[in-house]
């Protein structure tokens, strides 16, 4: 089998809260699907008909097993997932408490994900693929790092377009500063960025950027559109897909910017509007869209995952998002 998408990074067991609005101490049941943002963006570019393989690990243990057995209900082919004796699969927890609470948890005490080598990049037929997802987190611990800049590094300049989510998840590095150096060595090798404000502020800034939890302020906004100029001429051939949030999305390349506007929708659930928005915009652009048709589509999938309960069980096949793309106005 060949394959027009391969995702690398971080998986685990998502277990969310059925007691919608209910605090931690009032859950009584769980929902489990499987989460991490490059396995999600598997299984999203997957529903959306593209041919998915994802690189990961996963322990040899049931949390494992349950993995392994749901990517392949998704149609992710799991050829390049390797069991690592020693550890455990990552697992994390979330309660829902709409519309702006999503108490998140990890169980990531040696996760077999963090222990991907350079030999597991070797296996990838990275002159074969159209595009190789990377994740910020994977920089954070372990092997993992060296692994992910040397699949930056082997599928730079090939026929794969490159795309790094910056994914921060600030308690999974030791130092903010320290995700900023990370992410500015793979931007080296990068063809595609995708990022909230805060996540490309804390990327780019020499400090320690955004604080957890709080939007940029307005010297920090003003910082952030240098620093996004530094980066354009320092590299100018990379794109920067900026998400704003309620005031939608912001694509920078080849000299152009293209501003694309969200969708209104109720609130739900938050987590896992990234990882749709993702999985549209690849999925897009292996159709041969431009980049607004392209986050137009990503921002629909998104749009969808807030309004549904879950991640990587609520992403939208392409007929969901036609669907509720239907009749919507298109101004640009």
């Amino acid at each position: 089998m060949s394959f027009d998408v391969v995702t690398m990074g971080r998986v685990s067991m998502d277990l969310y809260s059925r007691q919608v609005g209910a605090g931690f101490e009032d859950v009584e049941s769980f929902d489990a699907m499987i989460g991490g943002s490059p396995s999600n963006i598997a299984i999203g570019c997957a529903r959306l008909g593209q041919r998915v393989a994802v690189l990961t690990a996963v322990g040899p243990d049931e949390i494992g097993t349950f993995v392994l057995a749901n990517f392949a209900r998704e149609g992710v082919d799991t050829r390049f997932v390797r069991r690592v004796d020693g550890t455990r699969t990552g697992l994390a927890i979330l309660g829902v408490q709409p519309p702006d609470r999503f108490p998140l948890t990890f169980y990531r005490d040696n996760p077999a994900d963090i222990h991907l080598t350079t030999d597991d990049v070797d296996r990838l037929p990275l002159d074969e693929l159209q595009a190789v997802v990377l994740s910020g987190t994977a920089l954070s611990r372990g092997t993992c790092k060296e692994a992910t800049l040397y699949a930056g590094e082997r599928a730079a300049g090939g026929p794969a377009t490159v795309y790094l989510d910056l994914d921060l998840r600030p308690d999974q590095w030791v130092d903010r500063r320290g995700y900023g150096v990370a992410i500015r060595a793979l931007l080296e090798h990068v063809d595609v960025a995708v990022g909230t404000e805060e996540e490309f502020h804390a990327a780019l800034a020499p400090t320690s950027g955004a604080l957890e939890g709080r939007s940029l302020t307005a010297a920090e906004h003003e910082e952030l559109e240098d620093l996004i100029g530094a980066l354009r001429a320092h590299r100018p051939g990379i794109v920067l897909v900026v998400k704003r949030g309620p005031r939608g999305v912001t694509v920078l390349g080849d000299g152009d910017r293209t501003d694309v506007p969200g969708f209104a929708v109720e609130v739900l659930n938050t987590v896992g509007a990234g990882d749709a928005f993702a999985a549209g915009l690849v999925h897009g652009r292996l159709r041969g869209w431009d980049w607004y048709r392209a986050a137009r589509f990503a921002n629909a999938c998104g749009a969808i995952v807030v309004t549904r309960h879950g991640c990587s069980s609520a992403l939208p096949t392409e007929s969901e998002v036609r669907e509720f793309l239907a009749g919507r106005d298109e101004p640009r």
